[in-house]
């Protein structure tokens, strides 16, 4: 999938007009681990033909009622960055390393905040979460050489057919900064670990020996997966203000006890791809990680809302042919 987004700044490396294909050469994540990485399942976003598909992107809980994530994730289908979901329903799965659970939670994303620099956004739940600690907010740039962790439920490989069912991570280096981006480059479990479609505004994050999880970058853009070099990162540090002009007083909830309770919920189906020739359409200058979630939100009255919320809440693939 392709989506648009920041041009490369000349302090990162060159990266192909390519699209990239859960975290590439990465690992199966540890159930309750990083219970703050999200998932965002868009269903039936308008397409330019006049008919839906669905799509999806990853994020992290940066407070308990907003996600952070990238964003060109809501965008309509010309390539606008908006400030609203664009799907008929837009869903956050938090605390579900493995998808075949009804661990943690599914809430609904209710609005969005687009970053007028970079590939960033925040979008807020229906409703707060209270037993997840969220990651915190970075107050400066990584320094080249930092290892930092990104978590993300999209493709593992450019030829993969399915979602998979549990969340991957790796670590990745700082390579490079420019005002608005960091370069990413995979270092474990390989060499070529990288970023790939859907996992688009994962949150690549620092840890500390508490187990404290600093958010630095979200995923952004970079070449199809695996591969070696630099992925681009939004950068967090410089848009701090804003975040916490939009995030306000919920960024200073208390954090929860440690132990996270189950919200009774479908567990989300395996995600079809799209069919391959999706891969060989021609994208703009920077390749971007994420379906492009795009399209006029579809507006209607109280029966049909009832009727959107009462959809399957599944990942599967529908496209408007």
């Amino acid at each position: 999938m392709v989506a648009a987004g920041l041009m490369v700044t000349a302090a990162l490396v060159a990266l192909p007009a390519a699209p990239a294909g859960a975290i590439a050469r990465g690992q199966n994540a540890p159930v309750g681990k990083w219970p703050f990485a999200v998932k965002i399942i868009d269903n039936g976003i308008p397409t330019a033909d006049g008919g839906t598909r669905d799509s999806a992107c990853s994020g992290g809980l940066i407070s308990p009622s907003w996600i952070l994530t990238a964003g060109h994730c809501f965008k309509t289908f010309s390539g606008k960055h908006v400030s609203r979901t664009v799907a008929e329903e837009t869903i956050a799965v938090i605390n579900r390393a493995d998808l075949t659970t009804d661990e943690g939670h599914e809430i609904d994303i209710v609005a969005v905040k687009q970053n007028k620099s970079a590939d960033v956004a925040l979008a807020k739940l229906a409703r707060p979460v209270t037993d997840v600690t969220p990651m915190v907010l970075t107050r400066k740039a990584p320094k080249v050489g930092t290892t930092v962790r990104l978590t993300g439920y999209g493709f593992t490989s450019r030829n993969a057919t399915k979602l998979p069912q549990r969340m991957q991570t790796g670590t990745f280096r700082v390579t490079s900064i420019s005002d608005i981006e960091i370069g990413m480059e995979g270092k474990s479990p390989h060499g070529n670990t990288s970023a790939c479609e859907h996992d688009s505004g994962g949150p690549y994050f620092t840890e500390a020996a508490d187990g404290t999880a600093t958010v630095v970058g979200v995923v952004s853009h970079g070449p199809s997966c695996p591969h070696t070099g630099s992925d681009a990162a939004g950068r967090i540090d410089n848009i701090l203000p804003w975040i916490k002009s939009v995030v306000g007083k919920d960024l200073d909830r208390p954090s929860p006890s440690p132990s996270p309770s189950r919200t009774p919920s479908t567990a989300p189906s395996t995600v079809a791809a799209p069919p391959a020739t999706t891969a060989g359409f021609e994208v703009p200058k920077a390749a971007w990680l994420a379906v492009p979630v795009g399209g006029v939100a579809v507006i209607g009255a109280a029966v049909a809302a009832a009727t959107r919320r009462s959809r399957r809440r599944s990942d599967r693939f529908r496209h408007g042919r």
